[in-house]
């Protein structure tokens, strides 16, 4: 099986670190290394790692400062670049993986060499009914994200690389420094572009906060401009659906509803993003029950 690396871009995320990396070290198969870039926060996110690097001494957890630059990009490709798996995963530091996402990982690229780039559904924790929105998403990112015909768009909340193929177009993905696209998407076309295959798994799976909804209208509309703006960044190829048209339709709804649920969780005492796969973890032996 091919080793995996976990690569978490991070600025300002004390809220939820620490029940990310509780994530990443409670897997079913170890990953390499967990690697955090943090990006010049002003909270106590690097405190909280260095925390939970000394209570977890054996997962090999990296803690990386990238202080060059303000972004994403530039602190994703940081980490990118420094990693040592087979393949690289990534994903945002307010996801919260599944317990067996490592090893869904690793066998993808084990068992297909051809595949360059994986990606798969996501869960979000901070809404009722997950498992319908889990099958929504999946729905939805295996049938339309999609671009060139037939290939996959990775999504940067649950996205991971075969090592050579980053090695392949990191000197070629857009920089991006007005922040006015979409870094997953691009790292997709410039994959495709350059012939490399990218694949989806419903089986890998993350769970992510729907934060976003609770947005402005302008917030929403400016981030819903992205799909837009990276496909014009890259003339060259070509999308057949728009998965922003369905995102704005169901907005309004959602931007009602979500402040009373997070209300709701508050009043019950519930985090969600602590508990989304606790059940599974218990069950496979990844915790102590008093957890």
């Amino acid at each position: 099986m091919l080793s995996v690396s976990l690569v978490i871009p991070a600025w300002n995320e004390s809220e939820r670190i620490e029940d990310c990396l509780t994530c990443c070290v409670r897997q079913t198969m170890p990953a390499k290394e967990i690697i955090v870039v943090d990006n010049k926060s002003t909270d106590d996110t690097r405190d909280i790692v260095e925390r939970f690097m000394q209570a977890h001494p054996d997962s090999n957890i990296i803690l990386m400062e990238q202080d060059a630059e303000q972004g994403l990009v530039p602190t994703r490709n940081y980490g990118l670049d420094r990693a040592t798996g087979d393949v690289l995963g990534r994903f945002d530091a307010d996801c919260m993986l599944r317990p067996d996402w490592v090893e869904t990982v690793s066998r993808v690229f084990t068992e297909d060499p051809t595949a360059m780039g994986c990606t798969g559904p996501v869960a979000y924790y901070d809404m009722p009914l997950r498992a319908v929105g889990l099958n929504g998403d999946n729905q939805v990112r295996s049938r339309i994200y999609r671009a060139d015909g037939d290939h996959p768009l990775l999504f940067g909340s649950n996205m991971a690389l075969r090592a050579t193929a980053w090695r392949q177009i990191r000197t070629q993905v857009c920089r991006d420094k007005a922040d006015i696209m979409h870094e997953d998407i691009d790292i997709s076309l410039h994959l495709i572009g350059d012939g490399l295959r990218t694949v989806y798994c419903p089986n890998m799976v993350t769970a992510m906060s729907a934060r976003r909804i609770d947005s402005s209208p302008k917030s929403f509309n400016a981030y819903m401009r992205r799909f837009r703006n990276t496909f014009a960044a890259h003339p060259d190829h070509r999308r057949f659906f728009k998965p922003e048209v369905a995102f704005r339709t169901m907005y309004p709804l959602l931007h009602t509803f979500y402040p009373q649920y997070q209300w709701y969780l508050r009043k019950r005492s519930v985090d969600p993003a602590k508990s989304i796969w606790l059940k599974e973890q218990r069950r496979l032996g990844l915790t102590d029950e008093s957890a």
